[in-house]
């Protein structure tokens, strides 16, 4: 049976939600829903469902197994909050756009909330439901990694100071902005890769043509990390300050005792290095997708939800769950404290505990 679902928020992420549901054979998009009475007109005439001016009304006149929350907000993520937790308190499942919250102590709440109600909390960290994030998991599944040594994130957007439009919206133009909206991504697939980040420091800054237009931003993150099992990485971030050079806009290395990947532009590119063996250097493997479009990962990480949800998944062992999410955040306010204590070493604030599942996990 398909599984009902409610949309909350019709700008463009939420009509590429919609779309990715319309084509899904495990949903049926039954209700939008936004504050902006045209968006929800043009919603309901384009994908011929019912449509409504606030949550409230939605969830009192459908019947609803998740609820899907695409607002956006001061630093992309201050509206995700209220809908989720009155979806939640309603009983419903919840997939939220990302960042989970721009308040951390909003994301532990929820977080709490969905695991004290036994309800499905996802989050659409999407980066990493790719194809080429499925074969670089796959090596190292086949144990062609070996023991992981570094991991390398480059992510942002090309640019420099012949594009730069000047301050954003009031709604981004805040100092972390970038990084709680944005470094949510390249955390997600660090931590998907090689686990809990344990340790971090950050040197963030802005150039110069932002400085001089009293533009607020924090526009590049550098940021240094440990993870739990003692791989060193590096995270560098920015948002159209200059032109990436190798891998494109998004790459993201991986080495180990036994070879090394990197996938380039996202969704595109796979590379593979074995280690050199007595018999010598082997050649790498290149894979090409043939594959351009970043949005395809946005049906692909629905899908994986409605597939966790229909097959009734233990809520902790969902793919890029609440939990994860708040993973993310809770390194990135680590990098903002690192940043505001001049670059001093922190530990980001410990995870809530997993209970496991005792049907699953027999000890």
């Amino acid at each position: 049976m398909k599984l009902k679902i409610g949309l909350v928020g019709m700008g463009g992420i939420g009509n590429v939600h919609a779309a990715a549901y319309m084509k899904d054979e495990l949903a049926e998009l039954v209700a939008v829903c936004d504050v902006r009475k045209e968006r929800v007109d043009a919603a309901t005439e384009k994908y011929g469902v019912r449509g409504y001016e606030s949550l409230e009304q939605m969830l009192a006149n459908e019947d609803l197994d998740i609820v899907d929350v695409t607002t956006s907000g001061y630093e992309n993520g201050s509206w995700h909050f209220e809908p989720t937790m009155e979806a939640l308190e309603a009983g419903k499942h919840v997939l939220c756009e990302k960042p989970l919250s721009n308040n951390i102590e909003e994301c532990r709440e929820m977080v709490r909330v969905a695991a004290k109600k036994k309800l499905y909390l996802g989050c659409n960290l999407n980066h990493y439901f790719s194809e080429t994030s499925r074969l670089a998991k796959q090596l190292m599944a086949d144990d062609k990694i070996g023991e992981t040594v570094y991991a390398l994130f480059k992510t942002g957007f090309d640019g420099g100071e012949f594009t730069y439009g000047g301050k954003g919206s009031a709604r981004f133009q805040q100092a972390y902005g970038h990084m709680k909206a944005f470094l949510t991504h390249p955390f997600s697939v660090m931590r998907h890769f090689c686990g809990d980040i344990t340790h971090i420091q950050s040197f963030s800054t802005k150039p110069g043509f932002r400085k001089n237009k009293g533009d607020l931003l924090l526009s590049v993150n550098s940021v240094h990390v440990r993870f739990a099992d003692d791989t060193v990485g590096y995270l560098l971030s920015q948002r159209g300050d200059a032109m990436w050079g190798l891998g494109g806009w998004w790459s993201f290395e991986v080495a180990g005792s036994k070879g090394t990947f990197c996938i380039e532009n996202c969704v595109e590119k796979l590379t593979y290095w074995g280690a050199p063996t007595k018999d010598g250097k082997p050649e790498p493997v290149v894979t090409n997708t043939g594959i351009t479009n970043f949005e395809q990962t946005f049906p692909d990480r629905i899908h994986a939800f409605l597939e966790d949800v229909t097959n009734k998944v233990h809520p902790e062992h969902i793919r890029a769950s609440g939990r994860d999410a708040l993973a993310t955040m809770e390194y990135i306010f680590a990098v903002i404290d690192s940043y505001e204590q001049g670059g001093e070493l922190v530990r980001p604030h410990a995870l809530p505990a997993a209970h496991g599942d005792p049907v699953v996990e027999r000890i």
